[in-house]
């Protein structure tokens, strides 16, 4: 009887430490490092970029989904420019607003790339969710790159599959 009751406090340890798992990330570390005191500067060009991602996909009907990874991959794509990102906010099928990732400008050096990770457990974006992008460059620089990565695996199966950035006014 004591070796069940042990077994029992152990699985609910266990299962409370899972719970407090955390399903969406960034390097914070990383990325204060790169955080910036932005001053305006009228050289620089302002665009902003629309992301589809998944964090679920239907699954053999309506009824059912499949849980997804989503990596979002802020790419600057200059061999010589910098790239300013002022806003990063995820939104869900609905619109609403889930997170923003930014609470202050970042920098992406010259051919860096900077991630956000939605881990397979948050299903708040579910199968339409958004990213919207607010970023700054130099005028004769070359715009960021934005790309979604969806994976998941699940014994020996697997899927993948990525999206792109679109400018948008």
């Amino acid at each position: 009887m004591a070796r069940i009751i042990l077994l029992l406090i152990l699985a609910l340890t266990i299962n409370s430490c899972e719970q407090k798992k955390v399903i969406s990330s960034i390097h914070q570390e990383n990325w204060e490092n790169r955080t910036i005191d932005f001053k305006l500067n009228d050289s620089l060009i302002s665009g902003n970029t629309y992301l589809a991602v998944y964090s679920q996909i239907y699954s053999q009907s309506e009824h059912r989904t499949q849980d997804l990874t989503v990596t979002v991959s802020m790419r600057n794509i200059n061999l010589t420019d910098t790239v300013y990102v002022f806003k990063a906010i995820y939104f869900d099928t609905q619109g609403k607003e889930i997170r923003s990732y930014l609470k202050k400008p970042i920098f992406l050096a010259p051919m860096e790339t900077a991630e956000i990770v939605i881990d397979e457990i948050d299903k708040e974006g579910g199968t339409g969710a958004n990213f919207l992008f607010e970023w700054k460059v130099s005028k004769n620089a070359n715009e960021p790159f934005f790309e979604g990565i969806m994976i998941s695996t699940s014994g020996q199966q697997g899927l993948s599959f990525t999206t792109q950035g679109r400018r948008i006014n």
